[in-house]
């Protein structure tokens, strides 16, 4: 298969090339040249610009950050039932304690008398 080389330095990839390769539109291509002076070009697949809007459905409505860490710890703790795992118990607002005591500017206690 030709190809030539255009006055802007670019090139067609032959339709059975890319077609082989699965290369679409947009599609990203890493260039080498071995020793012996061959030209290599392999796809990128591998990087996560290539994920973006993978999961997008259109009409679907986006899940708030919220909503999926809610979803998570729905799964996390259905499979630990079914696992016979005993669940954790859940945080409750203001139920953790600040350890230790304030600090004054002099290094005392805030509010000690001197």
């Amino acid at each position: 298969m030709l190809a030539v080389v255009t006055s802007k330095g670019q090139l067609t990839l032959p339709k059975g090339i890319r077609e082989r390769l699965g290369l679409k539109a947009g599609s990203r291509l890493d260039f080498s040249v071995n020793e012996q002076g061959w030209l290599l070009a392999r796809p990128v697949t591998n990087t996560a610009l290539g994920l973006a809007g993978l999961l997008r459905r259109p009409g679907q409505a986006a899940v708030s950050v919220e909503a999926m860490a809610e979803a998570v710890e729905a799964t996390a703790a259905e499979l630990n039932t079914l696992a016979g795992a005993k669940p954790m118990a859940q945080k409750r607002k203001g139920a953790t304690k600040t350890a230790g005591k304030a600090v004054g500017k002099a290094g005392g206690r805030a509010g000690r008398k001197s």
